[in-house]
């Protein structure tokens, strides 16, 4: 007897709750239904096996991100990662470094993982079953992401430490960035 289980993995993220986040939701809701219960979020950490305990990874977590102030990005242009992936994003414009800081710096003793391609901070849309899809989802969003008149900003406030596969996540720990701002 086999079994397609995809291995559980971790990740870090950054959820974004407020009227950029709904609007992501939505979108997502509408061009992609069967992902439409993901929350919007900042990827931090993209997911990644374990090295060790759970209870482990959080403290290095909370230690680290202790050191770590509060900041803000802001949303730019919608794009995909095709032909590699079919997945259609909002990339982040300003403080990208931040977070490309922010990940290489939590990258390390059990959440140490070489990914296969370059880190770069954005806000999935979605990710969908063929190129083709994500082409024409990548046009709507487009479309839709210039109509949008709200604040284009994310504050990163608080990690949230996430356990799952494909496509189930499970909250593990709230983990605020509470160093003093610079």
């Amino acid at each position: 007897m086999s079994c397609d289980c995809k291995p559980i993995q971790y990740a870090l993220v950054a959820y974004v709750k407020n009227e950029l986040g709904e609007f992501v939701e939505n979108l997502r809701r509408e061009l992609h239904p069967a992902h439409a219960h993901l929350p919007t979020h900042l990827t931090v950490l993209p997911p990644r096996p374990l090295q060790g305990s759970e209870e482990e990874a959080v403290a290095m977590l909370r230690q680290i991100s202790a050191t770590v102030a509060p900041f803000q990005v802001e949303l730019g242009e919608v794009e995909s990662f095709l032909p590699t992936t079919p997945t259609v994003f909002i990339r982040v414009s300003y403080a990208g470094y931040r977070m490309r800081e922010l990940h290489d710096h939590l990258n390390q003793n059990g959440l140490a993982f070489t990914e296969t391609l370059p880190y770069m901070p954005h806000v999935t849309i979605a990710k969908l079953d063929s190129n083709e899809r994500a082409a024409e989802v990548l046009q709507t969003s487009k479309t839709r992401w210039e109509n949008y008149t709200g604040s284009h900003r994310i504050s990163v406030e608080r990690l949230t430490f996430v356990r799952g596969s494909e496509h189930t996540w499970t909250d593990l720990a709230e983990i605020p960035l509470s160093a003093p701002p610079r």
